[in-house]
């Protein structure tokens, strides 16, 4: 199982949001790609990169401009970016997505 996974739900529809790209990058210190995937039908991606990352600042990039096009929704955010700490390279780091087209939230999930 990799350090980090998402869940991408339409709250406008009230569904999972499929076929969103999702890039995983390390911005702290040698900042560096480490993972790019595409979340399921479920709005899902279980598997974000490697097991166990190094402790630091990275980077969640959702690419909802291409997810609201294809929905035929007009929305205000392009992307949604969510920086989060990694301080403990063997735990788990859920970060779920609540997304509408002029809105979104987070938080920690496990």
């Amino acid at each position: 199982m990799s350090t980090v996974s998402t869940h991408v739900l339409d709250t406008s529809r009230g569904c999972p949001a499929d076929g969103i790209a999702v890039q995983l990058t390390r911005v702290s210190g040698p900042g560096e790609h480490v993972a790019h995937e595409t979340t399921d039908r479920d709005g899902r991606v279980g598997d974000l990169g490697p097991q166990g990352l190094p402790p630091g600042t990275y980077l969640l990039t959702f690419a909802t401009a291409e997810y609201f096009a294809r929905t035929g929704t007009v929305a205000f955010f392009p992307e949604v970016c969510i920086h989060f700490c990694v301080t403990d390279p063997s735990a788990h780091y859920h970060v779920p997505v609540l997304l509408s087209p002029f809105a979104y939230s987070t938080y920690r999930g496990s």
